[in-house]
């Protein structure tokens, strides 16, 4: 597989307040949902393409894929009965534009989603994210209490490069807890 091109300072600045489509289907196993899309992730069209950003690591040391996918390569996560959302849409060059009254609106957006689409778990990959967005200041990672419809919510770190505060190792732990309660919903061993 060749590598992407990357893109030019231009269509980086270019990529501000565009959106990137959802990876989605109905029933999935889980749907996982970052805070907004980055400049990068906008110019290119994929997710979590940033270099640097841990997500696509984090998903095979967690045990989701056999190997590390590229984002260019994310619609094969349907097939898994995985994909990928955002809580905001708008590209921004860090989470930290996005405005607590625009992750309040994306929540709801985000609830009509899962209910429409029914996967059996959310995960948000963005904790202050989260606790803005849900009005839920003191949730910690991992499972949260309230259901969306049928939809169980579950807390992941942003796997953003720029998230120090949590290193691969953890990361990896963190997603494979996800993935050891979605084994066990399934009646797996």
């Amino acid at each position: 597989m060749s590598t992407p091109r990357r893109p030019t300072k231009e269509e980086l600045l270019a990529a501000a307040g565009k959106t990137v489509p959802d990876v989605i289907a109905p029933d999935l196993v889980v749907l996982f949902c970052g805070i907004n899309p980055g400049l990068y992730t906008a110019a290119v069209g994929h997710h979590f393409a940033r270099p640097g950003n841990r997500f696509w690591p984090a998903l095979h040391a967690g045990g989701f894929t056999d190997r590390v996918l590229s984002p260019s390569e994310e619609r094969d996560l349907l097939a898994l009965g995985y994909g990928i959302t955002n809580v905001v849409d708008r590209a921004t060059a860090s989470a930290d534009e996005v405005s607590p009254d625009e992750l309040a609106a994306g929540k709801l957006r985000l609830e009509a989603k899962v209910r429409r689409y029914r996967p059996r778990f959310l995960a948000v990959l963005g904790l202050v994210a989260y606790r803005i967005a849900f009005g839920r200041p003191r949730a910690a990672p991992g499972p949260q209490p309230e259901v969306l419809g049928a939809t169980r919510v579950w807390v992941l770190p942003n796997p953003s490069g720029l998230n120090a505060s949590y290193q691969p190792r953890h990361l990896a732990a963190m997603f494979r807890a996800l993935r050891e309660a979605v084994a066990v919903t399934a009646g797996s061993p």
